[in-house]
């Protein structure tokens, strides 16, 4: 028989909070993270929207001296397990870190290290720091976690673009359901607030020139922010029996593939995964009902992703509640889906619902309820995050309170 999966501790930092209490609320009070800033590399500028982490610098010694060695996505990482490991009063001793997880996603990777690395070769001639591929490797942050508290169980890194996070805390879940282990610390990280990464990302002609406005009729595209989420998973019974506060229960997880397009999403793959995701929660009132939407506020996910919900809710899709938390942290890419699950997880525990802010023009295309500007007193009961990656990956997580 599959085990129970709870959430019991949370951790992360973003543009808009340096902690969980902090980033809820600015949650809460619709705060914008986002920004107008100047990255350079060398003579080479570029100034455009970011969602930047002000101020992490001075905690950074405060992690250790070898995490101060380690790249700036694995510092994220780093703090947010800190937190969370902290919150949820978990103990690795007694032979439960050698059933704990580690499992981090990433999109990237360590973009700094990487950037840093090439300009000093090919512009100074200067060869690479001697661990650069220690500092940059996607599994970086996860094998930094099991050396920092003990973890022998799975551990690894897991990269699918933007859906990164929804996977790494899916595929943990899973081992903690099925046996595999019995906690994990799962969740994302991603920081790539550099000149190269973010010239990239503007040549595909996605990025938003001023704020992000998801589902909103005069939206522009996406804007790049950077942090990490970690979750402390368990199997319930041993939470329960250790008296550990619980969040919520991870009833439901859905991933596939459009097997379509690299840039072009399917209503059919992102309704499919929500599909899956509901398959395993039972009976559930829609108007009780929170989707932490991938809203990223491209003219081609939004009006994609309302379709999805309402293949998958069909009359009922207009009962339940959407928003997008991108509008005040950023897109954070590999790192978005453990960040918004937090959201997820805050909103069903306190039964506020986090707005969709820059909302000012309804489009045709998104007739849902964005819940606009300001956060909404609403009970909720279930909890969605939807993650939708480049290249058709699809995740998505259900989260309902434990009775």
């Amino acid at each position: 028989m599959a085990r129970r999966v709870v959430v019991t501790g949370l951790g992360g930092v973003c543009a808009t909070g340096a902690n969980v209490a902090e980033f809820w609320a600015n949650a809460k009070a619709a705060h914008c993270g986002i920004s107008r800033r100047t990255l350079t590399a060398e003579e080479y500028s570029l100034t455009l929207p970011i969602a930047p982490i002000d101020g992490f610098e001075a905690r950074i010694e405060g992690l250790g001296r070898d995490i101060m060695r380690a790249d700036r996505f694995s510092q994220l990482a780093i703090a947010a397990a800190d937190e969370a490991i902290a919150d949820s009063g978990i103990k690795f001793g007694d032979g439960l870190g050698a059933r704990t997880a580690a499992i981090i996603g990433t999109g990237i990777g360590g973009q700094t290290t990487i950037e840093q690395g090439y300009v000093g070769m090919m512009r100074h001639g200067k060869r690479p720091h001697p661990l650069s591929i220690l500092k940059f490797i996607p599994n970086a942050p996860a094998s930094w976690m099991s050396i920092r508290y003990g973890l022998k169980g799975p551990a690894f890194a897991i990269s699918s673009a933007c859906a990164s996070g929804a996977h790494a805390i899916g595929v943990a879940a899973d081992f903690i359901r099925n046996g595999g282990a019995d906690a994990a610390l799962a969740g994302a990280s991603e920081a790539i607030m550099t000149y190269g990464a973010l010239e990239t990302w503007k040549a595909m002609h996605i990025l938003s020139d001023e704020l992000c406005r998801p589902f909103s009729k005069n939206r522009k595209g996406l804007v790049i922010g950077e942090g990490a989420s970690v979750l402390v998973l368990e199997e319930y019974e041993a939470a329960k029996k250790r008296g550990a506060k619980i969040y919520a229960e991870l009833a439901g997880f859905g991933m596939n593939a459009d097997g379509k397009d690299m840039i072009n999403p399917a209503v059919e793959g992102a309704a499919g995964a929500m599909k899956l995701a509901l398959s395993t929660v039972g009976a559930v009132d829609p108007a009780a009902v929170y989707i932490n939407a991938h809203g990223t506020g491209t003219l081609l996910n939004d009006p994609t992703e309302t379709k999805a919900i309402r293949e998958t809710f069909g009359a009922d899709a207009d009962k339940l509640v959407v928003s997008s938390t991108k509008s005040m942290h950023g897109h954070l890419l590999g790192a978005a889906g453990g960040i918004e699950a937090i959201a997820a997880i805050k909103a069903l525990e306190e039964g506020v619902i986090p707005p969709t802010i820059h909302y000012d023009e309804p489009d045709p295309a998104c007739d849902l309820d964005y819940c606009p500007n300001a956060a909404r007193d609403r009970r909720i009961d279930l909890a969605l995050s939807n993650s939708f990656a480049f290249g058709g990956l699809n995740a998505v997580l259900a989260f309902k309170r434990v009775h």
